[in-house]
């Protein structure tokens, strides 16, 4: 129940305040009148404790929180469970305050009336697309906790094969982080050492040297102008790939990128299958299921690509042939769905699709890190070693002048 602030007047026009326990704000005005009293304002009574589990912008729930909650769902759902008894069990023993938050939500609505992929929708801001597909296939079925189990699986592979990737980048986003730091630190703290050294020498200093010499100067005296500028650059980064062309053609380019291409393509492949099986073998519709497997391939361009397959599906061509005709796709994946199409078993095809592509995946990552670790090594040490030869050649010169 929720506790209400009201503002009414009684049979004698005195204004009074009150705080009512409720469901909804319907019943707290049935409640109200049925006393005689008038009302002129009614609100939800917000607790101190309470707003601070308010956020103020809700972003999409982390793929294992989401897999978690599905699993337990399916738990609770199989052991004769509620739905409402399992989202309100679930909001208070969630670690996430957000989510926690969202559960409580959800849980109201439940309790006024609302059917469960109502109080998802209701909350569609944090939940994925394919995950209220899924829940309204399931109500409609009646194998509610059959698709929680389906979608805890769906999400734990995609967490894992998240992770790997993550895994993959951050030893070369850390080495690119070290190199970095330590570039600018020669250039600010110890290039600056030499500088009285080399003036006073009277020596013509190498080209390289007085590159590095301006950098320096470069980076002590302007060092605030490089910093609002990066970040201004940053912020304009970020508001621009906001907009769907931008996007569009900023994933364009990175397909046409062999290293990046290879392991996109793979791991999109890899999602569409294993969500398209998952969505059709719970009753999805094929076009509500393209539909919203193209909101989780990451990459516009490829998004795109489904959407028009999906368009000449609508138009009455088979799923291989739209697939095939946009090349969305390695060959593999149209010829498996063919395979599924004259089979009658879709579903299980694709799930056999994404299994291969996952090991696909997982190979290209180790390659590519393999491929990486050496080149970022001998990169960072062709910088730094530039900066000390530049730092170490004049004294040579000095010492040759002497003599």
């Amino acid at each position: 129940m929720t506790l209400y602030k009201c503002r009414v007047f009684n049979s004698s026009g005195e204004r009074h305040s009150l705080k009512i326990d409720g469901y909804s704000e319907d019943d707290i005005l049935a409640e109200l009148r049925k006393n005689n009293f008038i009302v002129s304002d009614i609100k939800r009574h917000v607790k101190l404790s309470e707003r601070n589990l308010i956020p103020q912008k809700s972003g999409k729930i982390k793929l294992k929180e989401l897999s978690m909650f599905c699993r337990q769902m399916n738990s609770m759902l199989k052991s004769g469970i509620t739905i409402e008894k399992c989202i309100e069990i679930l909001s208070i023993q969630t670690e996430d305050k957000n989510f926690c938050t969202v559960l409580k939500n959800m849980y109201k609505k439940l309790l006024t009336g609302s059917t469960f992929s109502e109080a998802v929708e209701n909350n569609k801001e944090v939940f994925p697309a394919m995950f209220l597909s899924m829940v309204r296939a399931g109500e409609l079925s009646g194998n509610i906790e059959l698709v929680m189990g389906r979608l805890a699986v769906q999400y734990g592979k995609e967490y894992k094969t998240e992770s790997k990737v993550k895994s993959a980048l951050t030893y070369p986003v850390v080495l690119t982080v070290v190199a970095t730091v330590m570039v600018i630190f020669l250039l600010i703290y110890v290039m600056p050492t030499f500088v009285d050294l080399y003036e006073s020498s009277g020596v013509a200093l190498p080209y390289v040297t007085r590159i590095m010499l301006k950098l320096s100067s470069g980076l002590q005296n302007y060092w605030q102008f490089i910093a609002i500028t990066m970040l201004t650059v940053v912020l304009l980064i970020i508001r621009l790939m906001k907009n769907e062309n931008v996007r569009y053609k900023i994933d364009s380019f990175k397909l046409m990128l062999p290293l990046y291409k290879g392991l996109k393509v793979k791991l999109a492949a890899s999602r569409f299958s294993r969500t398209l099986s998952t969505l059709v073998e719970s009753g999805v519709p094929l076009l509500s299921g393209l539909e919203a497997v193209s909101m989780i391939v990451g990459n516009e361009s490829i998004k795109r690509l489904i959407l028009c397959a999906r368009e000449d599906v609508r138009k009455g061509s088979s799923l291989s042939c739209s697939i095939e005709n946009y090349s969305i796709f390695p060959p593999m994946v149209h010829n498996m769905i063919r395979i599924g199409e004259e089979s009658g078993e879709l579903e299980d095809i694709l799930n056999k699709t994404a299994d291969f592509y996952d090991e696909e995946v997982e190979n290209s990552i180790q390659k590519l890190v393999a491929l990486i670790e050496p080149v970022m090594i001998v990169l960072m040490a062709a910088i730094i070693g530039f900066i000390m030869l530049a730092m170490i050649t004049p004294m040579f010169d000095m010492v040759n002048t002497v003599q």
